[in-house]
């Protein structure tokens, strides 16, 4: 960490998120070259950051979140969707819900069809392998020794048992690792975690780093654009406690500031599509028209249950007793409801009949509520939630303005297709198919959440479009491609601009069928290599 910021630096990486901070970590490993992270948010310094329930103070924190929001959503009547992203070092993986989820290797397969030479699953896999430190031992799909610990939960809650229970009585199999080697099933998620505290991606690459004399974090620096020198990055420009400042790259510049803020900057300088720009008044320094388009996200609704006998956290969390006991179990043993994750137990289904593989994902949680997170119902609740995995619907990130201070627009676009539209609704349905097995006979009281007022495929799309919201995983938006229309090529360069990469959830020509953290790190891992091989490549020469 450092309050004095250097003019220059061979590699000058903005932000500290999930992939930010591997790329950062992992150039820095050579100590001839110098790094600089730049990240917007604070120090990781909350105490909430690193307990995994923490995410529910975190998420929507007023200084640890961006605490974005979409514009108003024309299948959602009207909604304006809050989309929370870490503002902090960490990032997103600071206040996520901790799940570690890969995907199916069809994502990655599917991703090289489309062009991404060297993004198969076979080419990826070892970049999960080596960021990995998995508590169960290394594997042919596993890994350990690396920075990110992976851990099986703490706890097994007797209501996520019932969960688990119920998915068999449907014929779904028994599952106990969703990045083994088939994603289809139920079973207990694994969590970034290491002995009960979070692992984000600073605490997993930053942390261990910090002594390197030749990485520079700057934290509070919130960048406002690319420094340019006709089609070359030269630097970055910034703000960190009300002074402009700018540092300049020697070599490149690599924008891991995510799926909104990426696209965000490479607008404000100029680069993107020519008429938008126009439209807002930024200079067009490159015409680049995918920019900001293909924004694809996973979008949830979520069934509450009023349920009898222990298990629900609701009870606990609703008493001073309960609260000094979950914190006693913490302090003690590093067990209990402080260590419980955002989603215990899961559920990958087909529910579509052309889908050949897992498109609806459940989140199990052994509580309820009734607005945010920290609004939990005053009865002893659950919430099965269920998420649509593989989106048609595309969005946008634009512009408001040509000032950097002020937010991007962002145009989710959720459920504008009739398959996205079904999905969820099949989704819905076999959800309430799980609360009814024998499993949940003598636990569940009733279904709070829609209730019988949805029951006919029409209400329960209402239902949908009245309550639906992010999962958190928005992505694509700097497309990776074979094609010169896309934003960046296969080794993440931006196409027409030297000295620049992007590597984050943006460059993910479509979203992974899963959660998104681990894929951004993975993301992270293979653009150092490739930062690193280019190089030795310009070395040679």
């Amino acid at each position: 960490m450092s309050d004095s910021v250097p003019r220059s630096a061979d590699y000058v990486v903005v932000g500290a998120g999930s992939a930010g901070c591997a790329v950062a970590a992992r150039l820095s490993e050579d100590p001839s070259v110098r790094v600089v992270l730049l990240e917007a948010g604070s120090r990781d310094r909350n105490p909430w950051l690193h307990v995994p329930i923490g995410y529910a103070k975190t998420m929507y924190h007023p200084t640890l979140s961006w605490n974005l929001v979409t514009e108003p959503e024309p299948e959602l009547e009207g909604r304006r969707i809050p989309w929370p992203r870490g503002r902090t070092l960490g990032g997103s993986s600071a206040i996520n819900g901790l799940l570690y989820v890969r995907g199916q290797k069809e994502d990655y397969d599917h991703w090289r069809q489309l062009g991404c030479t060297g993004w198969s699953f076979e080419d990826v896999l070892p970049y999960f392998r080596r960021s990995e430190d998995q508590e169960r031992g290394p594997s042919e799909l596993h890994g350990t020794g690396g920075p990110l610990a992976v851990s099986d939960l703490r706890d097994r809650n007797p209501l996520a048992l019932a969960f688990i229970e119920a998915a068999a009585e449907l014929g779904f199999p028994r599952n106990d690792d969703f990045n083994g080697a088939e994603q289809e099933g139920a079973g207990f998620f694994q969590v970034t975690a290491r002995r009960g505290w979070r692992c984000s991606s600073a605490t997993a690459y930053l942390k261990p780093a910090r002594n390197r004399p030749n990485l520079v974090v700057v934290t509070d620096a919130h960048s406002n654009g690319l420094l340019l020198e006709g089609r070359r990055a030269a630097g970055v420009a910034f703000t960190r406690h009300g002074a402009a400042l700018t540092i300049r790259a020697e070599r490149e510049v690599i924008l891991c500031a995510g799926a909104i803020a990426s696209p965000h900057l490479l607008l404000l300088s100029g680069i993107g599509p020519a008429e938008h720009l126009q439209e807002v008044g930024v200079p067009v320094v490159h015409d680049l028209r995918d920019v900001g388009r293909n924004l694809q996200d996973h979008f949830q609704a979520r069934l509450a249950f009023r349920v009898r006998g222990p298990g629900s956290l609701n009870t606990r969390v609703g008493s001073l007793f309960g609260k000094a006991l979950m914190g006693a179990e913490f302090a003690l043993r590093r067990s209990g409801p402080l260590t419980v994750s955002a989603g215990t137990a899961g559920l990958f289904a087909r529910v579509l009949p052309g889908s050949a593989t897992p498109d609806v994902q459940y989140h199990f949680l052994p509580f309820s509520t009734s607005k945010t997170m920290l609004e939990l119902h005053d009865f002893p609740g659950m919430t099965i939630s269920a998420c649509q995995l593989r989106p048609e619907s595309r969005g946008t990130i634009t512009l408001a303005s040509p000032d950097p201070r002020e937010r991007a627009l962002i145009h989710a676009n959720y459920l504008a297709t009739e398959t996205d539209r079904r999905c969820m609704v099949e989704g819905i349905k076999l959800g309430r198919r799980l609360s009814q097995t024998r499993a949940f006979r003598g636990i569940i009281e009733e279904e709070v959440v829609p209730g019988a007022a949805a029951a006919s495929d029409e209400e329960i799309l209402g239902f949908i479009r009245r309550t639906g919201i992010t999962i958190y995983h928005p992505s694509g938006t700097c497309r990776m491609g074979g094609d010169p229309q896309s934003v960046v090529d296969p080794e993440l360069r931006v196409r027409g601009i030297e000295g620049l990469r992007v590597a984050d959830a943006s460059v993910m020509p479509t979203v992974v069928s899963g959660n998104t953290n681990a894929p951004s790190i993975m993301i992270g891992e293979k653009c150092a290599d490739l930062v690193k091989a280019a190089a030795k490549v310009t070395l040679a020469a």
